[in-house]
């Protein structure tokens, strides 16, 4: 017998109402889980608060029974007749009554020890099983105030008992009277029927815990013990314990003990049961499930006749599709009687019959050409590429040059001016790509912001001249309506036949070059074969920073900052190393990137700040005070807890805010601006010097800038290493120190290699040099010997630094 349609899942038909009835159960299931995990943890957070607030119940049960206690001994210790046995207590026999006349008293009330001491704090008779106990325990605390015994329990050979100590007066004082009430289970069941949560009382033992109070199954009582002695059940917050498939919720109480240590009294273990507290929601959810199975019902029966009413038509409209498919492009679509939605999908079908060939045509534009730029798109240079590939292995000779590009910043452009003129940027690159590219080439657009090159021809000079000297056109700004935009690249550069003779792996390995050229901030970079190899030593290096913090193979080097005011160094910036164990010193280069990408600079850079913190400290103890600069990386910069921890590692190195400066790059800046802004505000008012490193290299805005409570700007090396032969660099170096001087903020320039630099920067009035004229960054532990010993050069005799 043939299923109906909308029982086959195959149909249309069947696979409308599975997925309506798939969905619908999916989600009923889903919402009927949550429910189930919100009661629960509703029902967990409610005991947890419940067992916290029962330890001062018990605390406040305690002091009323201990109140109560006291009263009935104060009224003892008015008792005429135990009042006149004290008065017959100097002799034997008058002890003797006196001890009888305690034990009859203390019965009456209640106590199970007691003992009375004359003014002079001496034992004068003592009854009780653990009278002797009790006896030594009333030396030890002679001259304890009476509210002191009240507020705690005591052990006495494990068990738990309540103090009372009252004066005697017969009239006159005749002595102290110290009565011991032993703890019993009526605390811990009104406990119990105030908060409903079960107790017990225990002390630990040499061996293992003990019971000394309980009001539960003896069974159930020794698996909390245990637990509690293998440290499962703690007072820090409640867990989790089963018995007899029963989950509660237990947690650890510590109750002081007089004259006994805390880890060794008495504790008080309270559970919870967490099967109970869920048990009136139960019922809920079963309703909730009936309701879930109608509505279930009524939905699929509404299904299956939406599927009916679809699937008839639409098999009509499946037999015109497949006619389309075979080319028969001249049928008419027929026009069913149908619902709105079928009779617009068969006039759809029909306007396709008639615009498909034009749509061919498009699609096969679009397959091999970028529509943004008009270049030659992945697959065609792919595709041509391959075919010079195979003309050259049936006719060997020819060089042949890949050139990959890839911008730099074009995310943060597509960021900040958006889309549309990330857009006109691409456009206007391709453009000027398009205009130095030398014939034969082909140039394409690979995707995104990444462009590619084939030049025939070309050898490994031919290629990086070319790749320098598109590298060099991007240091013009590209104006796109109002706005002007620095953008540079990272060109790689692969080479026919030397380092592959298919087209993809020529492909590769001009990437690879590419994004060795960004991260060495190159430029432009040739393949070498060995990258990979350094790749794959850069990961296992990653790999082992976490042990090299933990084991201690960093090492803080400085490197001076000469003050040319005072012509002093009273300042350092604070620099990482890596002394590996068997790799010997690891430059920063090689995995401070990969500790960037993978947020583990965060580690780095508290480690920095804690050493860099103690080094201050300790040369400030020595006599040299000095200021370290720290630089903290975007990922320190956007992390909202950076102040506290800061301030966390400062107090660890008791070290003061004052004797760091912490410098932050344009580019950590611009990524989050009004993040940035916070965080720089919160370590301002903690009274850090704040620095802009690296400054002009960036890709900031002076409307932010303005707004950062920075006292320092750092003109980058690159501008300051250049400026004794380009008359540009010298410019852009002076107008910086000017509009720093102007911003009420001091200027720091680094890459100083030379007197005639130094003497450059001090008539312009910079305010700190930094280079390797002065010395190398070294190792912490030789900075101090250094500066005492180091002295400035003069560079006031009055000629022209840029004639010598």
């Amino acid at each position: 017998m043939r299923r109906p349609a909308y029982l086959n899942v195959q149909r249309l038909e069947g696979r409308i109402v599975a997925l309506f009835l798939g969905l619908l159960l999916l989600v009923q299931l889903g919402g009927f889980g949550l429910v189930q995990r919100a009661i629960h943890a509703n029902a967990v957070a409610s005991i947890d608060k419940n067992l916290k607030d029962t330890e001062w119940r018990l605390q406040f049960l305690l002091a009323q029974r201990m109140q109560r206690l006291h009263d009935k001994a104060v009224l003892l210790a008015a008792d005429s007749g135990l009042r006149q046995a004290i008065g017959l207590m100097h002799d034997e026999a008058g002890a003797e009554t006196l001890r009888d006349a305690l034990q009859n008293h203390a019965q009456r009330i209640g106590a199970s020890l007691a003992v009375f001491t004359d003014p002079n704090q001496q034992v004068v008779a003592a009854v009780g099983p653990q009278a002797e106990r009790l006896r030594e325990l009333a030396r030890e605390l002679q001259g304890a105030p009476p509210q002191e015994l009240a507020a705690q329990l005591t052990l006495i050979d494990g068990r738990a008992y309540q103090l009372a100590k009252v004066a005697v007066n017969t009239p006159a004082p005749a002595g102290e009277l110290v009565l011991g009430f032993a703890l019993d289970a009526e605390v811990l069941i009104n406990l119990e029927q105030l908060t409903n949560v079960e107790s017990l009382l225990m002390v630990p033992d040499a061996a293992a815990w003990r019971l000394a109070l309980a009001v539960i199954d003896a069974g159930e009582a020794q698996t909390l013990i245990d637990a509690a002695a293998q440290g499962r059940v703690g007072s820090a917050k409640a867990i989790n314990l089963t018995w007899h498939e029963e989950t509660w919720r237990a947690r650890l109480m510590t109750l002081p003990a007089l004259g006994t240590p805390t880890k060794a009294g008495l504790h008080a273990l309270l559970r919870a049961s967490v099967d109970t507290a869920v048990k009136p929601y139960k019922e809920l959810q079963g309703n909730l499930l009936i309701l879930t199975l109608a509505g279930v019902a009524a939905f699929a029966l509404g299904a299956v006749l939406t599927a009916r009413r679809i699937g008839g038509p639409i098999k009509g409209l499946a037999r015109s599709a497949e006619r389309l498919g075979q080319g028969d492009y001249d049928s008419p679509v027929a026009q069913p009687e149908a619902v709105q939605e079928v009779r617009d999908l068969a006039t759809a079908l029909e306007s396709m019959r008639g615009g498909i060939k034009t749509r061919e045509a498009e699609v096969h534009r679009l397959a091999y050409w970028d529509p943004l730029t008009g270049l030659p798109n992945r697959a065609q240079f792919m595709q041509q590429l391959r075919e010079r590939l195979r003309e050259r292995l049936q006719q060997p000779g020819g060089a042949l040059a890949v050139l990959m590009l890839d911008l730099d910043r074009f995310k943060h452009v597509n960021d900040v001016l958006g889309p549309a003129v990330g857009d006109q940027l691409l456009q206007r690159v391709g453009e000027r790509l398009r205009a130095l590219a030398p014939e034969p080439h082909l140039l394409a657009r690979l995707g995104g912001d990444e462009f590619a090159l084939m030049v025939e021809g070309a050898k490994a000079q031919d290629a990086l001249q070319l790749a320098q000297q598109i590298s060099r056109s991007f240091e013009a700004p590209l104006c796109i309506g109002e706005q002007t935009i620095d953008v540079g690249a990272g060109i790689g550069v692969a080479l026919y036949p030397e380092h592959a003779q298919e087209a993809e792996g020529l492909m590769s390995q001009a990437e690879a070059a590419m994004y060795g050229a960004k991260r060495a901030q190159l430029g432009v970079a040739l393949y070498d074969p060995a990258q990979d190899d350094r790749s794959q030593a850069s990961l296992g290096l990653l790999s082992e920073l976490r042990r090299a913090v933990e084991h201690n193979e960093l090492r803080l080097y400085l490197q001076p900052k000469l003050d040319l005011h005072t012509r002093s160094v009273q300042s350092a910036e604070a620099l990482v190393r890596w002394q590996h164990p068997t790799r010997g010193l690891v430059p920063p280069g090689l995995f401070i990137p990969f500790a960037e990408q993978t947020g583990f600079v965060r580690q780095l850079s508290a480690w920095v700040l804690r050493e860099s913190a103690r080094f201050a400290s300790a040369a400030a103890a020595a006599g040299q005070p000095l200021r370290i600069s720290v630089n903290l990386s975007t990922r320190d910069l956007l992390d909202a807890d950076l102040p506290d921890k800061i301030r966390q590692l400062l107090d660890e190195a008791q070290a003061d805010p004052s004797q760091l400066c912490l410098e932050i790059t344009e580019s950590a800046i611009m990524d989050d601006p009004e993040r940035a802004l916070r965080t720089t505000e919160q370590l301002h008012a903690m009274g850090f010097k704040l620095a802009i490193d690296d400054f002009g290299t960036g890709y900031s805005s002076l409307a932010y800038l303005k707004r950062l409570p920075v006292q320092e700007l750092k003109i980058d090396q690159s501008f300051v290493m250049a400026m004794e032969t380009e008359a540009d660099d010298r410019k852009i170096v002076r107008s910086t120190i000017d509009l720093a001087h102007n911003l009420g903020l001091s200027v720091v320039a680094e890459g100083i290699e030379t007197l005639p630099a130094l003497r450059l920067l001090a008539q312009w009035g910079c305010d700190e040099a930094q280079g390797y004229y002065m010395a190398k960054p070294m190792p912490c532990d030789q900075f101090l010997a250094w500066q005492r010993q180091w002295s400035a050069p003069s560079w006031d005799d009055g000629a022209d630094p840029l004639t010598r």
